[in-house]
């Protein structure tokens, strides 16, 4: 099911993305990620990316932030700009930008930036995350290509967030990389009012959206997928996610100052 990423972020939003490595579960993500939403005001846009792409990241990186990405949806209707950060900890995040926010350079940047107004609308939507034990190892990417991006974000039937992990940790991230789609990163929020105990986010990459859609046509009628679907579901008694508004999908283009792209 496609949704806006106006209506992705009401149940959602992750933190130290960079760009895809390699598809291969590696040793437990610890770090705090953070997924943050801003609302451009008219026409502000390319003025709010420019701070970032000028001042703002820089700065991040000075207090201790990880910039993991950046991106526009494709179909941007709200005016917005999405990024991901990365930290130590969430004790690490409150102390960095803390720092951040007392920085002359930030204090400065940000006022000749709205000397004609500000640049959001109204404040950030902001979504706490950790990785889960098979997301891949997240890195700055290599080259000039740039990729389409997916953010998906599955809600569950009751008590069924830890059989939907399984079936992605033992079969879908499999299946993805055998049909061509690459699998970025893999989270679930760490707060309760996000939607802890029953939502799964994650992050894909394709050469097009037209790529997008050839590859999960083939993957839905792969038969080892249809199989292991089939089971789970028997296994938990039912679909692992809710019937309305259970998968929901939005196509993101990243920034040219994104890290990943």
């Amino acid at each position: 099911m496609k949704t806006t990423l106006h209506g992705l972020v009401g149940i959602l939003l992750f933190a130290s993305l960079g760009a895809v490595a390699a598809d291969v579960p590696v040793a437990k993500d610890t770090r705090c990620y953070e997924m943050r939403v801003y609302y451009a005001a008219p026409g502000k846009l390319d003025a709010l990316q420019a701070r970032f792409r000028d001042h703002t990241c820089k700065l991040f990186e000075k207090h201790g932030m990880s910039n993991v990405g950046y991106w526009i949806p494709a179909d941007n209707t709200n005016n917005i700009l999405v990024y991901m950060l990365a930290y130590p900890s969430r004790q690490e995040r409150e102390k960095s930008w803390k720092a951040f926010g007392a920085d002359p350079a930030w204090q400065q940047a940000r006022k000749a930036s709205e000397v004609d107004g500000k640049l959001t609308r109204q404040a950030a939507d902001v979504t706490f995350l950790q990785a889960t034990d098979f997301s891949p190892d997240i890195k700055p990417s290599a080259g000039t290509a740039t990729r389409v991006f997916e953010l998906r974000t599955y809600k569950c039937t009751p008590n069924n967030l830890p059989n939907l992990l399984a079936r992605f940790r033992d079969h879908t991230l499999t299946l993805f990389k055998k049909h061509g789609i690459t699998n970025v990163g893999y989270w679930t929020p760490t707060d309760a009012s996000k939607g802890a105990a029953d939502t799964l986010i994650y992050m894909l990459a394709h050469t097009s959206k037209e790529a997008a859609a050839e590859s999960f046509k083939n993957f839905r009628a792969d038969p080892v997928w249809t199989e292991a679907k089939a089971a789970s579901e028997k296994a938990a008694g039912g679909p692992l996610t809710q019937p309305t508004n259970g998968v929901q999908s939005v196509f993101m283009l990243p920034t040219d100052f994104s890290p990943i792209k």
